[in-house]
């Protein structure tokens, strides 16, 4: 294998006595691991900061082989580790996206919302990108056939006022079907709905929808190795909006 490709850092391994394992998304081949020798050197290590976009070069002799990796850097995201609510999204998305998808397997919708994802991260207001995280989950789970049918309602079929989802069907119920059993069910954003803004209370009701979701459907059997991740980047946004 030989490939030049954009990439995108998601997570760094500690290799050997100064290499690294880099598992990076890229846009055509999907989520691919290589090793960078001298990864873990202070040349290196602010290159292969998490959310970095590079320019990732993989060469291996057979296709079994991990491939050895040089990595140049394009856009750097490392700015984003001074402040610590951005500092625990990078974590928690990295890991996300290490986790979630199938090695080289193409998700070019992934890659391009990831980045974007991550340009707003750098420039927009928190409440923008936060509401942008809690988006960007619940298109990796319909990406990798695990959406939510949030289109009408499960009871009666109509589309409006959806206001809740099922954690059973998937699918959306809509407020006045679903008060009685609010308890049961969870709550759906109207952002989620139609891009409008959303405020703190409406972006922890968003995560907490896509958790349920992600936990349960997606990272059977890993959750606990990342999902501690996630629960730290909620608990920074619930402390900041007090």
């Amino acid at each position: 294998m030989q490939l030049e490709t954009p990439a995108i850092v998601c997570a760094v391994l500690p290799h050997g006595e100064a290499g690294a394992v880099v598992r990076a998304l890229t846009p055509e081949h999907g989520l691919l691991a290589g090793y960078v020798r001298g990864g873990r050197s202070r040349k290196l290590r602010p290159v292969l900061h998490i959310g970095n976009r590079v320019l990732a070069e993989y060469r291996a002799r057979v296709d079994s082989q991990l491939a050895a990796l040089t990595i140049e850097l394009t856009v750097s995201r490392a700015g984003l580790a001074f402040d610590p609510l951005a500092a625990a999204a990078l974590e928690w998305l990295g890991a996300l996206v290490a986790e979630a998808l199938p090695e080289a397997q193409p998700f070019a919708d992934v890659y391009a919302r990831f980045d974007a994802l991550l340009d707003a991260m750098a420039v927009a207001d928190p409440g923008v990108w936060q509401a942008a995280l809690a988006r960007f989950e619940l298109a990796l789970l319909a990406d990798l056939g695990l959406g939510l049918d949030l289109t009408h309602c499960a009871a009666t079929g109509q589309t409006h006022d959806l206001a809740f989802v099922s954690p059973k069907s998937r699918t959306a119920v809509s407020r006045a079907a679903g008060l009685p059993y609010a308890a049961r069910l969870l709550p759906l954003p109207a952002f989620l709905l139609d891009g409008s803004g959303a405020d703190t209370a409406a972006v922890i009701d968003a995560l907490s929808l896509t958790r349920h979701f992600l936990e349960r459907d997606l990272l059977d059997g890993r959750a606990g190795r990342i999902l501690p991740a996630r629960d730290r980047l909620v608990h920074l946004i619930e402390r900041r909006a007090r």
